[in-house]
């Protein structure tokens, strides 16, 4: 499947204010905008044999993440699945109104949902974990790479 940006999943304010009408969203809806960090870091755990890296992009001049995925050997995992990483960056620059910037991430979970305010798995209506391993498996990384 070809990268895909996340604002075109951004959730409505009625999938914001309710878990449960978010948790209904569709997998990839569900993993691009609300639990793209749940992603990521279920990616990297599921590849104990690579070395999968994090990676976020936030709006030039912002603090705070607004979208997460997992990189490895110049290919990004994110709800579009597997793509090369200039790929994923392009999409999500062609749909934002304003400039994005990638930062290396290197806290863990919890650390990184304190800092820039994400939820952590338990914050959700139900765990998003089960959901997010599927996503992964049915998504295997690139042979070759």
């Amino acid at each position: 499947m070809a990268a895909v940006a996340a604002g075109v999943f951004r959730r409505t304010a009625l999938e914001r204010s309710d878990q449960r009408i978010a948790w209904q969203r569709t997998d990839q809806a569900f993993f691009a905008a609300g639990a793209c960090h749940i992603l990521a870091w279920v990616c990297r755990d599921a590849h104990p044999d690579r070395v999968i890296r994090l990676a976020g992009l936030r709006f030039v001049g912002d603090r705070q993440v607004c979208h997460v995925y997992a990189t490895w050997a110049g290919w990004a995992f994110d709800h579009s699945g597997w793509n090369p990483e200039p790929d994923l960056l392009a999409a999500n620059r062609d749909v934002e109104s304003r400039p994005l910037e990638r930062i290396a991430l290197t806290d863990d979970l919890a650390d990184f949902c304190s800092a820039h305010h994400h939820r952590m798995p338990h914050e959700y209506w139900r765990d998003p974990i089960p959901r997010a391993r599927d996503y992964v498996h049915r998504h295997p990384p690139p042979r070759g790479a």
